[in-house]
């Protein structure tokens, strides 16, 4: 059984997309990050930076207490390897999933991140908006070209597909139309009819009935 501090953001879906592939359970403990409930010392004490998401592991695989899990690319990684899965097994396959794990982490997210506060900041700072919405054409152009030959970002479905996923979702926050990147817009409906996929938002949507969904 897993505790999962979340809020309906793309980071926040990344482990339910996980959880539900799995058929795990868990829990969802709304951190409302409009209303800075972030910054409360319990979640702290499990999240240092104060972001979500963040999970607990009853059940570890060592046996022992709870652990838990902070950082989203980390939790993904914590539970493909005690679960098993979606992680390739082969050694150029499980490099290839870190790599693009590691290109959301470093470079996608954050940078349609910064686009999506410029474009929605109150006061308009174009030099700001010009940069952010660049570099995220750029990033979708280098997914797009990655996936000319291959369904998913490894060759099978793994995390970092489901890291990916939840930011493509933004596109049009980004100010992005994947009509631009045909790859991206058909690897993201594979995505999008995966049945875990459709639970994840459902989930989502228990917590924060007013967001937008994470189907397309």
């Amino acid at each position: 059984m897993y505790d999962v501090y979340f809020w309906t953001t793309p980071n926040g879906y990344k482990p339910l997309l996980m959880l539900e592939e799995i058929g795990a359970e868990y829990t969802l403990k709304s951190i409302n990050i409009g209303k800075d409930e972030q910054f409360a010392p319990d979640f702290l004490a499990l999240s240092p930076n104060n972001r979500i998401p963040a999970i607990v592991d009853h059940e570890p695989g060592d046996g022992n207490a709870p652990i838990s899990v902070f950082e989203s690319g980390a939790i993904l990684l914590y539970l493909a390897e005690k679960s098993g899965r979606f992680l390739p097994k082969s050694l150029r396959g499980r490099t290839q999933a870190y790599e693009w794990l590691m290109w959301q982490m470093g470079g996608l997210g954050p940078m349609a991140g910064q686009a999506h506060h410029f474009l929605g900041a109150k006061e308009e700072v174009p030099y700001a908006i010009e940069r952010y919405t660049r570099e995220c054409r750029r990033l979708y152009g280098v997914l797009d070209g990655h996936l000319e030959d291959r369904e998913f970002v490894a060759g099978e479905y793994s995390v970092a597909d489901m890291a990916i996923y939840p930011w493509i979702w933004r596109h049009e926050r980004h100010r992005v139309s994947l009509d631009d990147y045909p790859n991206v817009r058909d690897w993201y409906a594979r995505i999008a009819e995966r049945p875990a996929t459709a639970r994840a938002s459902a989930r989502g949507a228990d917590v924060n009935p007013g967001a937008q969904t994470l189907l397309p």
